[in-house]
């Protein structure tokens, strides 16, 4: 499985990527109106859309999601895959290029850059522009100054489990946690075996990717230790839970919202 795709497309300026297994611990950001300062930059693909093989392991959602309006993230941001999914509002500093609000973007991705913590998707890049006919003159820049703070994605949105096509019944189970941007990151992933009256770690594979092998048998009930700036807590509900005989692409709509 590829991490990162993005070295096999053309970014602007050219970026140097290291490995997810480098966990660089940093104060998280909180979620609040407190504005950030950086640098973003753009990458392309064949549609302008986002990358289908990034590190948060979502395949064609990575794509698609959000309009395509999607971005790399650095260390600090992506915290090891636990921001996977998380909205940022980035509105660069360039007042005569660009617009006053800027764009809400998704993090999909992982990448390195210096002193750059943003690498858009095209169709997010140019949509800073303050005007459509601006957007060439925008992407000649190749980075730009930007603000940016934390948002939440959709207010509406409620966390899904997503049975891992690598999955195989009933020996190893991984999942993918999608719809969670909001104010929390997800740090933990847990399952409750009913013999041992007992919780069981998932482990990260990567992004927002979570596995364990040889899995207990029967319903399986899910929880997640989210964390925002205020405080970590474990998060359940009757809706997570994986039916006793789950099957690689099976979705689970829980009624978690992490906003």
């Amino acid at each position: 499985m590829e991490i990162f795709s993005l070295s096999k497309m053309t970014v602007f300026p050219i970026y140097f990527f290291t490995s997810l297994c480098l966990i660089l611990l940093l104060p998280p950001l909180c979620y609040c109106q407190q504005n950030f300062s950086s640098r973003a930059s753009y990458y392309k693909t064949n549609d302008e859309m986002g990358n289908p093989n990034g590190a948060c392991g979502y395949g064609d959602y990575g794509r698609n999601t959000n309009a395509g309006e999607v971005c790399a993230v650095s260390s600090r941001l992506f915290k090891n895959g636990a921001a996977c999914g998380a909205c940022y509002q980035v509105r660069c500093k360039s007042s005569g290029l660009c617009s006053d609000l800027g764009e809400k973007v998704m993090a999909t991705d992982y990448v390195e850059g210096q002193e750059t913590d943003f690498i858009l998707s095209y169709r997010a890049f140019t949509a800073l522009a303050k005007q459509p006919r601006m957007a060439e003159f925008l992407t000649e820049k190749g980075a730009v100054d930007v603000e940016f703070r934390r948002v939440s994605c959709n207010s509406a949105a409620k966390l899904r489990v997503k049975i891992h096509d690598n999955s195989q019944y009933p020996h190893y189970l991984s999942i993918l946690l999608t719809n969670q941007g909001g104010a929390s990151d997800i740090f933990a992933v847990e399952i409750y075996e009913e013999e041992t009256y007992q919780w069981i770690s998932m482990r990260r594979a990567f992004g927002a990717v979570w596995d364990l092998a040889n899995p207990p048998s029967g319903e399986l009930r899910v929880r997640f230790l989210v964390s925002s700036s205020a405080a970590a807590r474990w998060v359940e509900s009757e809706k997570a839970i994986i039916p006793a005989e789950w099957k690689a692409g099976l979705t689970i709509e829980t009624n978690i919202k992490l906003n």
